[in-house]
């Protein structure tokens, strides 16, 4: 499928570079197959129905951004990493920036002005490189210790849509992470859920909606442009997740009796659509998923998506595309983009019924 057709015009100041406040005041569009509405989050409640089930992801972003040195003799580069999924207790894939100053085998030094935290620098050794800027990194520290250190040097990891435009500061550490996070891996929040409030989450149950929780650790391969020219082409990054036995079973339960799985987000629908069987059945599960989904994939579990606005030609895009139609995103972009909505991360959401529902 061509990647063009995905394509469309964002003016620049549609890109929002802070929540609005409170969370539960930003704009919702709603797309129910022809028909377009605008409303906001904290309509939520009775936007959807008492049996629906709201499914989160409780992923917690960490400091995922690490500056650093690598020294070659008396020659030094500055690197930067950002983290985007563990593969053992002393290492990560990470997107170095510049890559091409590291070779295999180098070391680079984080936090290596000695703030970093009470063990001093932080250090790691370079032991793969792939494409796109992605390495292997293996550090001197393992298991907690590592998150300890890693905590006291990184950063916030803002989506580079933000970062290029602004400095990271203390209100991100609350304004990019969900009030429910639980499980720390994550290097970019799961923005949907950037929305709920305690207030919101008391009407919602007021209303009679369920709310379950998953965990998918997002990773900055979400971020990562769609450079090729066919979709066929595109090679997703993994990111780790679970579903527990207990909230497959809280979820069978709510489709058996005709309530509506709601999924707070594309990264709970991608992990919901890993874990589900052809039936549409959820088991427990636990793994890496790369599910890429683009216009003509079957959904099997999730009635309603709760999600951002995107970028032009990305994954996600596609992804809604897939969900409510090609056509119907379309327009439903053009109305966001003419009625001033905020894109991105810190922007405002869109509810969407799935196409075969309209």
């Amino acid at each position: 499928m061509r990647v063009d057709i995905f394509d469309f015009e964002l003016p620049e100041e549609r890109i929002a570079l802070r929540p609005v406040s409170p969370r539960d005041s930003a704009r919702l569009l709603t797309v129910h197959g022809e028909k377009i509405r605008d409303h906001v989050v904290r309509e939520l409640p009775q936007l959807l129905q008492p049996g629906d089930a709201l499914v989160f992801n409780d992923t917690k972003v960490i400091p995922a951004r690490l500056g650093g040195i690598r020294r070659r003799g008396e020659a030094q580069a500055r690197i930067e990493a950002t983290l985007h999924m563990r593969e053992g207790p002393d290492r990560w894939r990470a997107f170095l920036k510049p890559a091409k100053r590291v070779n295999v085998g180098e070391r680079i030094q984080f936090g290596h002005d000695g703030e970093s935290c009470f063990l001093g620098t932080l250090e790691a050794t370079v032991a793969e490189k792939g494409e796109g800027g992605e390495a292997l990194l293996v550090f001197d520290f393992s298991g907690p210790v590592l998150d300890e250190a890693i905590a006291a040097a990184g950063h916030m990891p803002l989506p580079p849509y933000i970062a290029g435009k602004r400095a990271e500061d203390a209100r991100d550490e609350v304004d990019y992470q969900t009030i429910y996070a639980r499980e720390e891996g994550a290097v970019a929040a799961p923005t949907a859920g950037l929305h709920f409030t305690p207030e919101l989450m008391q009407a919602l149950d007021a209303a009679g909606i369920e709310r379950h929780f998953v965990t998918l650790h997002v990773g900055a391969g979400t971020f990562l442009p769609v450079k090729v020219d066919d979709t066929d082409d595109h090679r997703m990054h993994s990111e780790r997740g679970e579903v527990s036995a207990e909230t497959a079973e809280a979820l069978n339960a709510v489709r058996a009796r005709g309530g509506r799985i709601v999924s707070v987000g594309t990264t709970s629908l991608r992990l919901l659509e890993s874990a589900s069987q052809r039936t549409g059945e959820l088991e427990a599960w636990s793994g890496a998923t790369d599910i890429f989904i683009t216009p003509g994939y079957r959904f099997r579990t999730v009635d309603v998506l709760m999600t951002n606005f995107h970028l032009p030609r990305s994954t996600l895009f596609m992804l809604v595309s897939a969900f409510s139609g090609t056509e119907t995103m379309k327009r439903a972009y053009q109305h966001a983009i003419g009625n001033e909505y905020r894109f991105y991360s810190y922007g405002d959401a869109s509810l969407l019924f799935r196409d075969d529902q309209s």
